[in-house]
C-alpha cells in the first residue's frame, strides 16, 4: 500500500474517530453540567438540539464543495473548525453560550461524512474492508466519547472534556494541512467495481429506498446514542456507582463490541450479497431494541451491546448500496443527502428522548417504538433491487 493509499485512510479514519467523539461526549459532560449549573437533565440535553441539527444541514453543501473543490481541503477545515469550536466551549459560561458553541462543533463536524468517506472509497482497493475498518474508528469515537469525557470530568472538570480533544483535534488539522502542502494526499480517483453498473431505474428505485431505510438508521442511531448514558445511570447505578467515569465506561465497551462488528460486516460486504446483509441487520435490531426497554443490570449491557453492534453492521453494505445506486460524479452529494438524512433526524430522536424521559422518568417507550421503526426498514429493504453478479460470494475484483 503506498504512502497516497495509507495517508488518505488515516485522515479518514482518525477523522471518523473525532466526529463521533464530538457528536457524542455531550451525552455524558451534561452529568456533570446538571450538577454544576443546577439545571435539569431535558433543559441541558436540549441545549445539542442546534448543533444536531447543523451536523445533518451542513451536510449537503458540505458534500458539493468536496466534489467540486477539494476533499483533503474540506476535511483540514473539519479538523480545524471543530478542534476550535471544541476548546472555546470548555471556556463557555451559561446555556446560551454553550449552545453557541455546541452549534459550531455541529457545523463543522457536518463536514466529515460527505467528505472523508467519498474521498477513502476513492483511495481504497477492497472497498468494504477499507469501509469496516474505517467504521471501526467511528465505533471507537463513539466509545472512547463515553471514556475520556467521564475521565477528565473526575480527574478535572467537565471544560477538561470538552478542552484536551480539542486541542488533539486541531493538531491532526494542522498535520493534514502540512501533508497537502507537501503534496503527500490527494483527492484520489474512481476505481473499478466487482459488480455490473446499475441501470437507471434501478438507481432511482433503490436510491429512494435507501432515503427511508437511512432516516431510520439515523433516528434509531442518534435516539440510542443520546439516551444510553442516562439510561445506564438510571438502572446500573449499583454496578456503575457516582461519578460519570462509570457511566462513561460502560457507554465505551458497549460501542467498542459494536466497533469490532463493522470489519466483519464490511467483510461481508465484500462477498456476499449486499441486499440480505442489509435486510438481517434491521430483521435482529428489533428483539434487541425491544430487549433494551425491558432489560435492567447486565442482560441490558448485553442486549444494548447487541443492538449497537446490529446497527453499525449494516453501515458498509449500506454505503456500498449507495455507492451502486449514485452516479459516480455525484457521490459525495449523495452521501451528503445521507448525512443531512442520518444527522437532521438528531432533533427529533433528541426532542423524543428528552420529552419521553420528562414525561415517564425512563426510557421504555423510546426503544419499543425505536425497534417498530427498524420492523419498517426491514419491510422497505426487501425492495431493494437486486444485484447482478453477486448472487453468491464473490471473491474482491483485481484493481
Amino acid at each position: 500500500m503506498s504512502i497516497s493509499t495509507r495517508l488518505p485512510l488515516l485522515f479518514s479514519c482518525l477523522g471518523h474517530a473525532y466526529v463521533h467523539l464530538f457528536t457524542a461526549f455531550y451525552f455524558v459532560i451534561v452529568l456533570a453540567l446538571e450538577a454544576d449549573w443546577g439545571l435539569p437533565y431535558h433543559e441541558l440535553i436540549e441545549l445539542w438540539t442546534l448543533g444536531a441539527l447543523l451536523v445533518g444541514l451542513g451536510a449537503l453543501p458540505a458534500g458539493w464543495l468536496g466534489d467540486r473543490w477539494s476533499a483533503p481541503g474540506m476535511m483540514a477545515v473539519y479538523f480545524l473548525g471543530m478542534g476550535a469550536s471544541s476548546i472555546a466551549c470548555g471556556f463557555l459560561d451559561g446555556p446560551w453560550a454553550l449552545l453557541l458553541g455546541l452549534a459550531s462543533i455541529g457545523l463543522f463536524a457536518s463536514i466529515y461524512h460527505p467528505v472523508g468517506i467519498p474521498w477513502l472509497v476513492r483511495n481504497a482497493k477492497a472497498r468494504g474492508k477499507a469501509l469496516g475498518f474505517n467504521g471501526t474508528f467511528g465505533a471507537i469515537g463513539i466509545a472512547s466519547a463515553g471514556l475520556v469525557a467521564g475521565a477528565l470530568i473526575d480527574a478535572y472538570s467537565w471544560r477538561a472534556a470538552f478542552i484536551v480533544p480539542g486541542v488533539i483535534c486541531l493538531v491532526t488539522g494542522l498535520a493534514l494541512l502540512a501533508c497537502i502542502r507537501l503534496g503527500l494526499v490527494t483527492n484520489g480517483s474512481a476505481r473499478a467495481s466487482s459488480q455490473p453498473p446499475a441501470g437507471r431505474g434501478d438507481m432511482l428505485k433503490g436510491f429512494l429506498l435507501l432515503l427511508v431505510t437511512m432516516t431510520v438508521v439515523g433516528i434509531v442511531f442518534q435516539a440510542t446514542q443520546t439516551a444510553l448514558p442516562k439510561v445506564f445511570d438510571l438502572r446500573l447505578r449499583d454496578l456503575v456507582g457516582e461519578g460519570a467515569l462509570g457511566v462513561g465506561a460502560i457507554v465505551a465497551g458497549v460501542y467498542a463490541i459494536g466497533g469490532v462488528m463493522q470489519v466483519a460486516g464490511g467483510h461481508l460486504a465484500d462477498r456476499y450479497p449486499l441486499k440480505p446483509v442489509y435486510i438481517a441487520t434491521f430483521l435482529f435490531q428489533v428483539p434487541a431494541l425491544a430487549a433494551v426497554a425491558a432489560f435492567s443490570g447486565l442482560p441490558l449491557m448485553a442486549v444494548a451491546a447487541l443492538g449497537v453492534l446490529l446497527s453499525v453492521a449494516a453501515l458498509p453494505a449500506e454505503n456500498m448500496l449507495l455507492v451502486r445506486y449514485t452516479p459516480e460524479r455525484h457521490q459525495s452529494l449523495a452521501f451528503g443527502l445521507k448525512f443531512v438524512l442520518a444527522f437532521g433526524t438528531a432533533p427529533m430522536a433528541i426532542w423524543l428522548v428528552s420529552a419521553i424521559q420528562a414525561r415517564t422518568g425512563e426510557f421504555v417507550w423510546l426503544f419499543l417504538g425505536l425497534a417498530m421503526l427498524c420492523a419498517l426498514a426491514m419491510a422497505v429493504s426487501l425492495f431493494l433491487p437486486g444485484e447482478p453478479g453477486r448472487s453468491k460470494a464473490v471473491p474482491q475484483a483485481a484493481e
